[in-house]
């Protein structure tokens, strides 16, 4: 199933005009065929029972349609390294639960109180790293989905769930959502809790959202975002290509197919300006964001690693020897290029009059096997630097999957970037 148009829904499920009741029956409907096809979620007996007793509890305690919260009754998949009551978490690993086990993610708590229902678990690479979880892409299930967060990217993209949680630490939200065809939004760092998430690298790790629209990503925002306010009067953009290294490590396919996406933007009416100085030492962001990513990793697992070394994926084992190769200087020297690219994109925007940089979210269209997740590439400065960043379906590549366009906006400009890319999703809608 496709899901419907999440504001439109999401006004139904509040207003009641759509019953809650019937809405998870729908989703009942062709669960568990097309789940046994993508594998996005963790299997759970009894699913959609638990999913309607606590469907009638949120009924009972909202009753009058007035009093119903933002997002009253929308269903939404959860990645399983997220620590969500009731449910353990693996985190994608062969580790004893319990050993993960701790309180609820303050996120997942306050989606709660926003009304939404818990769908369950998404599978995850291991420790959101790059050892692959079982899941397909929705659009051809001999390609990956992208990773980490695999399970919530392909939840959304097969009409699973409307909405889903997810991480990235290097581009474990864009590239997914650019590889399935969906929306992913990676806030400002730390613009949402990451309280109660197993973390892989603290200083880069950010939590944020898959859904079918831009829409349906802006609710979640409004509900999990520090102190998030409403823009109006959107205006128009000026957009930017950052180009140099960076542009070039997208692959033959993707770049044509950036450039026809800035065409189509042109020609819709957007400014698009080309600015050359922005990442002139990428090469020097990408040593220095794998450096904190390796070096934290190998601290978060230092206790687990020395008791369950045998239990490890070889990836994520050599992530954690490489860490503990790095030392606490090494690893502060690296940390303070974040606010260091930070700073310099700022400075690029305000001096070139721009409001919304651009780039592909992925190298190009999702590779064919499920051994490899994709490379992150075209999201690690974004991550490295802590900006906010959506991924907008944009198209599709040679082999006919998904290509995302990657839209980034100044620090902590979250509510204006949703804003403005609620007009920049309109402007690539197929025809």
């Amino acid at each position: 199933m496709k899901i419907a148009n999440l504001a439109t829904m999401t006004s139904a499920l509040r207003s009641g005009a759509m019953p809650l009741t019937e809405f998870l029956d729908d989703l009942d409907q062709g669960f568990d065929q097309l789940e046994s096809k993508f594998h996005a979620f963790v299997p759970e007996k009894g699913r959609f029972d638990r999913l309607r007793r606590e469907a009638a509890e949120l009924v009972e305690r909202f009753p009058s349609p007035e009093s119903r919260p933002s997002l009253f009754g929308l269903p939404i998949g959860v990645k399983d390294i997220f620590r969500v009551e009731g449910f353990p978490t693996a985190a994608g690993s062969r580790l004893p639960p319990e050993e993960l086990a701790g309180p609820e993610a303050r996120v997942v708590t306050q989606l709660k109180a926003a009304g939404a229902l818990i769908m369950g678990k998404t599978a995850t690479t291991e420790f959101a790293y790059f050892a692959p979880a079982r899941t397909r892409n929705p659009h051809d299930p001999a390609h990956t989905p992208g990773g980490s967060s695999s399970g919530s990217a392909a939840a959304v993209a097969a009409g699973l769930c409307p909405l889903a949680l997810g991480t990235q630490t290097i581009g474990s939200i864009s590239r997914p959502a650019s590889y399935c065809g969906v929306v992913g939004y990676k806030p400002s760092y730390d613009r949402v809790s990451r309280e109660g998430v197993i973390p892989l690298a603290p200083s880069v790790d950010h939590v944020g959202v898959f859904a079918p629209d831009v829409a349906g990503v802006e609710r979640v925002a409004a509900a999990v975002c520090e102190g998030f306010q409403e823009v109006s009067g959107r205006g128009r953009p000026v957009l930017a290509i950052p180009g140099g290294a960076y542009l070039r490590r997208a692959d033959n396919d993707g770049r044509s197919l950036f450039r026809e996406t800035c065409l189509r933007l042109v020609a819709a009416g957007y400014e698009v300006r080309r600015v050359d100085e922005a990442f002139s030492d990428f090469e020097g962001v990408e040593l220095r964001h794998r450096a904190i990513v390796a070096a934290e990793a190998a601290r978060v697992h230092a206790e687990w690693y020395e008791r369950f070394r045998d239990l490890y994926h070889s990836k994520t084992a050599q992530l954690i020897e490489e860490g503990r190769r790095i030392s606490d200087s090494e690893l502060q020297t690296a940390l303070v290029g974040c606010e260091s690219l930070r700073e310099e994109l700022e400075s690029l925007r305000t001096a070139n009059g721009i409001d919304l940089w651009i780039s592909p979210a992925a190298p190009g269209a999702a590779p064919h096997g499920l051994e490899s997740t994709g490379d992150p590439i075209m999201n690690l400065p974004w991550s490295h630097c802590g900006l906010p960043t959506v991924a907008i379906p944009a198209g599709a590549g040679a082999n006919g999957l998904p290509v995302g366009l990657q839209v980034a906006a100044g620090w902590w400009q979250d509510e204006k970037l949703l804003a403005w890319c609620l007009d920049l999703e309109q402007a690539l809608m197929p025809a």
